[in-house]
């Protein structure tokens, strides 16, 4: 089965099976498959789709449902209804799973181009909340770095972090390659992580660097890192624009 996009090439769609006896409504089964397509990349930004009859028809279901399914995805952001040019691919947010991984890692795995402004990288003195994050003495020497991470261009998160003194990693360094692959090739293993998720409004600072006004609701994430032997090697404590990037949990029930 497959979608035409105005224009450019034939996108395949072989995995869609819509299940007509399941609970769940066809127009989400179809708005999920196609949500899939557009995080894989197989539904580029700025691709085209045919008209909802058309599309209706490849797909076996009525035109009422491909309606409601492109509707789906145009409250979420990811497609676009435009006069004149028809329903059209926008570039989707970020969806991170909670794991012990790197954003530039979660960019790139994401097929989105990471790039890193550094604004920060210096010695610190470790006050109290820094100190005790990181199991070291109170003005100990620890690494503090700042930066601006980019998609595709576009500013979406500050990432402010504070590592022990041993681990500094250089500014070139932290322009091409993620923090956590810098980590590893030093030959840390990082184990397990704590981690808050939480929101809050950009300051003044914040708004300016992620090109958002003033107050603008941003996501929190504060996490502290420990490797194999149980020492913290990372606190971080960053800011992403809400409406670019979302967190993604599975729960199990026990």
């Amino acid at each position: 089965m497959t979608v035409e996009v105005s224009g450019l090439t034939t996108v395949p769609l072989d995995d869609v099976a819509l299940d007509r006896s399941s609970p769940v409504p066809l127009y989400f089964q179809l708005a999920t498959h196609l949500e899939a397509a557009i995080d894989r990349g197989d539904l580029a930004p700025g691709a085209r789709l045919d008209n909802e009859i058309e599309l209706a028809e490849r797909l076996g279901v009525s035109r009422p449902t491909m309606r409601r399914a492109i509707q789906e995805l145009v409250s979420k952001g990811l497609l676009v209804r435009k006069r004149g040019v028809g329903t059209q691919v926008v570039q989707g947010g970020l969806k991170r799973r909670v794991e012990l991984t790197s954003l530039y890692d979660d960019l790139a795995k994401s097929h989105r181009e990471p790039s890193t402004e550094v604004l920060t990288v210096d010695l610190v003195p470790a006050d109290g909340e820094v100190a005790q994050a990181l199991g070291v003495a109170h003005d100990e020497d620890v690494v503090y770095l700042e930066r601006l991470r980019k998609a595709d261009g576009t500013p979406l998160a500050v990432m402010r972090n504070w590592l022990p003194a041993d681990l500094a990693p250089s500014e070139e360094q932290l322009r091409t390659r993620g923090l956590y692959d810098l980590m590893r090739g030093m030959g840390i293993h990082m184990r397990i992580a704590t981690q808050r998720i939480g929101a809050t409004g950009a300051t003044a600072a914040q708004a300016k660097l992620l090109q958002v006004r003033k107050g603008t609701p941003l996501l929190t994430m504060e996490r502290v890192t420990y490797d194999d032997s149980g020492r913290p090697v990372e606190w971080g404590r960053h800011v992403y624009r809400s409406e670019a990037y979302s967190f993604e949990i599975t729960l199990v029930d026990r």
